[in-house]
């Protein structure tokens, strides 16, 4: 097993990325923090994985709250003492709330960005401390095609992800001298439930997934598979990356 012995937080792993990220590592061995703010989905990843014979502490957190962040990673370190790995993955896109810039409202931007990109900094900045003192972590951030290239009527959304880019990159070269190494994965169009509103409409997963090369949508499980190499030695030399996992979506 790849990440025997690792301690693990996961956000958003209650649907979705995070949740084929936190059942992934898992299996490879790690004991895995399902932070999640809704506690059913939540509730439900820790029972599959301790099903399947792993190990995994359902945390109920909202990111867009210090507190919540302060105590998840708090009853994270009283139970396991370390964390080895962080993915910062929980993130909302607000669909009929979003739109062009003038079109958007204050209050659809400062809850995008409370959520997908100061919730991102805030469980790195209690999560890095213990990562000093133990004198190695692991750090990865789950961004988006939107945050590179322009995508129409998804104005808070797409900045929020392009933050992350830059968030990652800061945070790569601050930290690389403390063995702290941090990448960013980019997912193409994946069929969890963030999309559902999207493919509801009819031949939208057609189209999306005719625009990648492969021919197909992506899932959980292909940005999961990249999330256990980043955060294995085998990726001791990858420092500030940002890995495509889109099907070659962008790449066209």
């Amino acid at each position: 097993m790849r990440l025997k012995d690792k301690v693990a937080i996961v956000t958003g792993a209650g649907a979705g990325i995070g949740q084929a990220i936190a059942r992934r590592f898992a299996r490879e061995g790690a004991s895995v923090t399902v932070a999640e703010i809704d506690p059913v989905t939540g509730k439900a990843t820790e029972d599959a994985i301790r099903e399947a014979g792993g190990h995994a502490t359902f945390v109920r957190t909202d990111v867009a709250s210090e507190e919540n962040i302060k105590s998840m990673v708090q009853a994270t370190l009283e139970r396991h003492r370390r964390i080895d790995i962080l993915v910062n993955n929980a993130a909302i896109i607000l669909g009929q709330k979003e739109g062009r810039t003038h079109e958007l409202s204050n209050e659809a931007w400062d809850r995008t960005m409370a959520v997908n990109l100061r919730g991102y900094w805030l469980c790195a900045k209690y999560v890095i401390p213990s990562m000093l003192a133990q004198g190695q972590g692991c750090i990865i951030l789950i961004a988006s095609p939107t945050g590179m290239l322009g995508f129409t009527r998804l104005t808070a959304y797409s900045t929020s992800k392009g933050g992350v880019l830059g968030l990652a990159r800061a945070m790569a070269v601050d930290y690389a001298t403390d063995h702290i190494r941090v990448n960013a994965i980019v997912p193409g169009t994946i069929d969890t439930p963030m999309n559902a509103e999207e493919f509801s409409i009819p031949g939208a997963r057609e189209k999306w997934a005719a625009a990648a090369p492969v021919g197909r949508l992506g899932t959980g499980d292909d940005v999961a598979g990249m999330a256990v190499f980043l955060a294995t030695q085998d990726a001791d030399y990858c420092q500030g990356g940002i890995y495509m996992v889109d099907g070659g979506q962008t790449a066209i």
